[in-house]
């Protein structure tokens, strides 16, 4: 799904540019796909995704145990 129409980017995108440089900050995983926020309409959005990504991976690593 797309989550930011100016630079077109996908959940997919952003989670993986988030994993690949352990970034938790919009502005960092935007870097990290080679733009910026241009409206600044998704950053909510990016942020939200991130935490979300980031809660589910504390999950299966406490679930790991």
């Amino acid at each position: 799904m797309y989550i930011c129409l100016c630079n077109a980017l996908t959940d997919r995108k952003l989670k993986q540019a988030a994993m690949a440089t352990g970034s938790t900050r919009p502005g960092e995983i935007y870097a990290a796909c080679g733009c910026r926020a241009q409206c600044g309409q998704c950053v909510q959005a990016v942020l939200n995704l991130v935490r979300d990504h980031a809660s589910q991976m504390t999950e299966q690593l406490q679930g790991a145990d």
